[in-house]
């Protein structure tokens, strides 16, 4: 699992961000990419990765503000440039607030864009589990903003633990298809002995957590949807010194995101949607101030990754 930002400034690009966008890379575990807000150029900023449209599968939007949305139509007429004869084109999954779907439709019908794939929209007007299969859960949750605006909590599945090979190989079982069994949760009698998983399986392993926020004051909301996460993206709009007109606006300071952090016992602080006042040296006082309050807290820049 692997996080990409392909936007990060708020409001409005700069010449060193651009707006609102990033993606959730599950290429090991879904052979799939997630794409979170897609603010106007998203689909410039792809070419400049080596993310392709067509692996996006799912994309969640926080709110309708045009910097985390106006980047849709072109993106949905790239992607369907995208399939091959061989693989053909792969439906698209779009989750975010009521309203969405209307913007959508009325862009590419506008703009008499055809698409060769359909569009499954699932419009939220409150909380809970939007998302379960075998892999990965997703949760939302209202955030306190100028308008209508959600929070996505991503969890994977716990993976099976490890087989211990080498016991086994010590015991007596002759490596091949009967250790796959064992791997399965299969009893395996081999030579008059039984070869039973639990003594060979190690305890589960928990999945990762990434809560990923739209823009938003501090709010307990924020807390409890980021609680136990690896990794916590949270809007950073502002110093600290500019708490009354973050909550005027319905933002946070960086400060403010790292207390959510440690309320939520979160392991990492990744901060985007900069003002674009904050440029160069400037930024890394947003990061200081974060720090001083959560340890693991980090600025992050347009193309910055990181594994989780």
């Amino acid at each position: 699992m692997d996080i990409q930002f392909l936007g990060t400034s708020a409001g409005q690009p700069s010449k060193s961000r651009n707006v609102s966008s990033l993606a959730l890379k599950l290429l090991d575990e879904r052979n799939e990419v997630w794409l979170f807000d897609c603010g106007e150029g998203t689909q410039h900023q792809i070419l400049r990765t080596t993310l392709r449209p067509r692996k996006i599968t799912k994309v969640f939007i926080t709110h309708l503000h045009g910097d985390h949305i106006f980047g849709l139509p072109g993106f949905l007429a790239s992607r369907n440039f995208q399939a091959s004869e061989e693989e053909g084109q792969t439906d698209l999954e779009m989750y975010g607030p009521v309203g969405l779907k209307n913007y959508v439709l009325s862009a590419l019908t506008a703009s008499k864009t055809r698409l060769q794939f359909r569009i499954h929209f699932h419009e939220l007007a409150d909380g809970g589990k939007i998302f379960e299969d075998a892999t990965f859960s997703v949760y939302a949750e209202p955030l306190d903003h100028t308008i209508f605006c959600l929070g996505y909590r991503v969890v994977q599945a716990d993976k099976t633990g490890e087989l211990d090979a080498h016991k086994l190989a010590a015991d007596g079982l002759p490596f091949g298809p009967l250790f796959g069994k064992i791997k399965t949760g299969e009893a395996v009698g081999f030579d008059g002995k039984i070869f039973k998983p639990s003594d060979y399986i190690g305890a589960d392993i928990s999945g990762k957590v990434v809560t990923i926020l739209g823009d938003t004051r501090k709010t307990e909301r924020s807390v409890r949807l980021a609680v136990g996460s690896d990794v916590l993206v949270h809007e950073a709009t502002y110093e600290a010194k500019e708490a009354k007109m973050a909550k005027k606006h319905g933002h946070s300071t960086s400060a403010q995101a790292a207390e959510v952090a440690n309320e939520a016992a979160v392991k990492r602080l990744l901060l985007n949607h900069v003002s674009a006042r904050y440029v160069g040296p400037i930024a890394h006082q947003l990061a200081a101030e974060a720090r001083a309050i959560h340890e693991s807290s980090y600025v992050v820049k347009d193309f910055y990754e990181e594994k989780i």
